[in-house]
């Protein structure tokens, strides 16, 4: 079933036009609405709505592509390298407009989700939506004392961190798993909390963002989001509105 959107981007979204080129058509009075000439901003519903572009009626948009991949360790979350590395975009099916929703770094791996649903993907990465990611990280060092003092939070050199959840289990002689739940996604977040804390990592996996978790999927493989799993991405986004920061 389609869905009410803004005229531009069910534009983008049919194929006709990215959101620049849109916002063109539209501004010249190329595009109509049921017979009335569109307007920058309106709101469509294209299972209600008859929209012609230059007297071609718009298609249906097609559903929204969801992915959730194991990110592997070497890999660049970005579409394209100038240095020629390898991208995350190596591992799943080339499908227009497809994008990630959150980084991680070269040597992180783990839960990576990629949408065609650009709007979500900003919505589910905003950070006052505070969506729950959790990582776990191999380390070496006095984790039990970090795992305490990421609880109260610590200042970084972008401000204030804090875990939600922090829990260290010893797994071997003197190495830690340390497992952190955040809510906002900065730039090299968990390393540099462990960093802070005096700890060495030695590994670090993203297990889980919002309700999507890693599971068995292995290193570079990836699967289409269950029904349940979009269902809860959608109620996300839908119960936790934005908060104006104060």
């Amino acid at each position: 079933m389609a869905e009410p959107m803004r005229i531009q981007r069910a534009l983008a979204r049919a194929g006709v036009a990215s959101r620049r080129k849109a916002d063109e058509l539209v501004a010249a009075g190329r595009v109509t609405v049921n017979g009335i000439v569109a307007q920058t901003g309106q709101v469509v519903d294209l299972s209600r709505d008859t929209v012609l572009v230059d007297g071609e009626r718009l298609p249906a948009p097609a559903a929204y592509t969801w992915l959730v991949l194991h990110k592997p360790v070497g890999y660049l979350t970005t579409r394209d390298d100038p240095e020629g590395r390898r991208t995350v975009f190596d591992l799943v099916p080339d499908v227009p407009g497809l994008t990630y929703v959150g980084r991680l770094d070269f040597m992180t791996e783990g839960v990576l989700l990629l949408t065609t649903d650009g709007a979500a993907a900003h919505g589910l990465t905003h950070p006052s939506r505070e969506v729950e990611r959790t990582y776990v990280a191999t380390v070496r060092g006095n984790a039990p004392a970090a795992a305490a003092r990421a609880m109260r939070g610590l200042e970084l050199e972008d401000g204030w961190a804090q875990a939600t959840r922090a829990e260290a289990r010893q797994v071997g002689d003197r190495r830690w798993e340390l497992e952190l739940v955040v809510t906002e996604g900065r730039t090299r977040e968990i390393r540099r909390i462990c960093e802070a804390l005096d700890l060495v990592v030695e590994r670090l996996v993203r297990t889980q963002f919002g309700p999507i978790r890693l599971g068995a999927l292995a290193p570079g493989e990836h699967r289409p989001l269950s029904g349940r799993e979009r269902d809860l991405v959608q109620a996300l986004l839908r119960v936790r509105e934005p908060r104006p920061r104060s």
